[in-house]
């Protein structure tokens, strides 16, 4: 046993044969794969296959209906709630895997929506001041106020959502921390998002009205602290005493004259002339400016308020005092007389202009030669302040276009008197240079038609849809599938046809599947096949030519594939032999 191993062991290992590249080149490998007879004989089919496949596809992509997003980020429960209800209305929904967004179809998405508002779905999220029901035990004082903040929130975006034009809102409050310092106080802010409904708007006293809301709602807060923005981003609320300023208060209060002006000529000219027949616009010019002047006016004639002074005089014969003391002191004086007093100084008898008598006051002391008085008048006053309120109409300017009648026109006399009705219907003043026109001409001829378009209707995309789907499929089978099949129904009867010719003469044109297609091709206007005689070993040994001696052993072989394949194993086990 040693010794018969001993050689093996010495002798070198044959080697070992190197391994065919598979992927060396791909494109041959695919090139020999696809020249395999199998192959070849079931790429129409696979290609059939492939085409039908196709156009399945293209008519399910086409033919379904575009998505439309119904709700987003909804709970499992709330899911699950929604896709029951939809389904039991016949409506189909579908969640989106990657975002869990629940789509319906475009054509539905109205009817889901009434449907699931109907019955209340999805339900949401516990919100408000039920909040602070789920707090629980032990919590800290932060959290405590957080949940306070956001339960406030919730309730004035509630309060905010129950006006007719808001869809949806949200309302964000900056609340800070409490301070000792009176430094660092600071008042708390608000922020309100309003999303209002399709073609709705809110007006500026809507507008202040949440504005006062939410300052009301929160200790501290001041009405210009709140700022509300619509789902556009467009600033709704305005920095001022009453929410607007002069400029918005200027232009909205032109807007209403002139809207009510115009008003009052639809209603005049409607009777008259027939509603859609005539069109009116006016333009006022308001001065909007306030004026405000003092005047103070003083009477010429004064008042004697207070005299102080004195005076002196001068008498020729003065009467010294005299009488008895006793009884006969109580005893009345003799009458006086009147004597005209003496100018002191050189004056005049006249008293001075200043000391004529006044009426209701004391006559004039004939015997006083001087004096000297300081008086006080009380000055009649009168203060007057006059303001003028804002509003007054400066220029007014009115066009009033009428619909000419089917009959003809309008006469001159007729438009002069609707111009006097309009002039008398706006308060037409000269003196403002107020101007009023009224013409009258053909109006264009405008589509009053109600009815949508045509392309506006909605059975339109889906007949579009359907349209295409089919013609694709349509295109698909008349060009790629019938050629196919075609090819194959008349592939399958030149192998047929092949199989009934005798070998040596499908062999003789050019050798095997070729001579037999050749030959039907050639054969393709008759309606008989010529069919040669055998080929016998006598035809095959007077043959000189070499070329022709080949198609004979061929067209033999093929005829007596037993004799063949008995001479081939005798010329192998020849060789073999020798």
């Amino acid at each position: 046993m040693s010794t018969a191993l001993t050689p093996a062991s010495t002798n070198p290992a044959p080697a070992l044969p190197p391994l065919p590249e598979k992927f060396a080149n791909p494109l041959r490998q695919i090139k020999a794969v696809m020249a395999q007879p199998a192959v070849r004989r079931s790429a129409p089919m696979a290609l059939l296959i492939g085409l039908i496949a196709a156009a399945a596809l293209a008519w399910m992509a086409l033919s379904s209906p575009p998505q439309k997003t119904l709700f987003e980020n909804l709970s499992d429960a709330d899911k699950q709630a929604v896709t029951s209800a939809l389904s039991a209305a016949s409506i189909k929904s579908r969640i989106n895997d990657g975002t869990g967004a629940l789509t319906v179809n475009e054509e539905d998405y109205s009817k889901a929506r009434m449907l699931l508002a109907g019955q209340g779905l999805p339900k949401q999220a516990p919100g408000g001041y039920a909040i602070l029901d789920q707090l629980p035990m032990g919590v800290s004082r932060a959290v405590e106020g957080e949940r306070l903040r956001q339960a406030r929130e919730s309730e004035l975006a509630r309060s905010i959502e129950e006006i007719d034009a808001v869809a949806e809102a949200r309302v964000h409050l900056a609340m800070p921390e409490a301070s000792v310092f009176v430094r660092d106080h600071a008042s708390p802010s608000a922020s309100v998002v309003v999303k209002l409904n399709a073609g709705r708007s809110l007006s500026d006293a809507q507008v202040q009205s949440i504005v006062n809301l939410v300052a009301s709602s929160v200790p501290g807060m001041k009405p210009e602290d709140v700022t509300v923005v619509d789902q556009m981003g467009g600033l709704l609320s305005k920095k001022g005493a009453d929410g607007a300023s002069g400029d918005d208060r200027r232009i909205d209060f032109q807007r209403r004259l002139e809207e009510k002006y115009r008003t009052q000529l639809i209603q005049l000219l409607t009777p008259l002339v027939g509603a859609g027949n005539f069109t009116a616009e006016v333009q006022a010019e308001v001065n909007l400016d306030e004026t405000s002047a003092t005047r103070e006016s003083y009477d010429k004639e004064g008042v004697l308020r207070a005299e102080t002074g004195n005076w002196t005089g001068n008498q020729k014969d003065p009467t010294p005092p005299g009488g008895i003391p006793g009884a006969l002191s109580n005893t009345p004086p003799p009458a006086s007389t009147l004597q005209q007093p003496q100018p002191a100084n050189g004056a005049s008898g006249n008293p001075p202009a200043d000391q004529k008598p006044v009426a209701g006051g004391p006559g004039v002391n004939p015997e006083k030669q001087s004096d000297s008085f300081q008086r006080a008048y009380d000055l009649g006053k009168e203060v007057s302040v006059t303001r003028a309120a804002p509003g007054a109409i400066k220029r007014l300017t009115v066009a009033v276009l009428l619909r000419d009648p089917a009959t003809g026109k309008r006469t001159q006399m007729e438009i002069n008197q609707i111009s006097d009705l309009v002039k008398s219907a706006v308060g037409f003043d000269q003196q403002r240079n107020d101007n009023v026109t009224v013409i009258s001409r053909k109006f264009a001829d405008a589509n009053v038609d109600d009815k949508p378009a045509w392309y506006d209707n909605s059975w339109l995309p889906i007949l579009a849809r359907n349209g295409t789907a089919l013609i694709i499929a349509l295109l698909v089978l008349l060009l790629g599938v019938r050629p196919l099949v075609k090819a194959m129904t008349r592939k399958k009867e030149s192998d047929e046809a092949a199989r009934a010719l005798p070998m040596g003469a499908a062999d003789g044109v050019e050798g095997g599947e070729a001579s037999a297609a050749s030959g039907l091709q050639g054969q393709a206007g008759s309606d008989q096949i010529e069919v040669q005689p055998p080929v016998t070993l006598d035809e095959i040994e007077g043959t000189n030519n070499f070329d022709d001696r080949i198609v004979k052993v061929r067209g033999f072989t093929r005829d007596n594939p037993a004799r063949a394949a008995l001479a081939i194993r005798d010329m192998i086990r020849s060789e073999v032999q020798s």
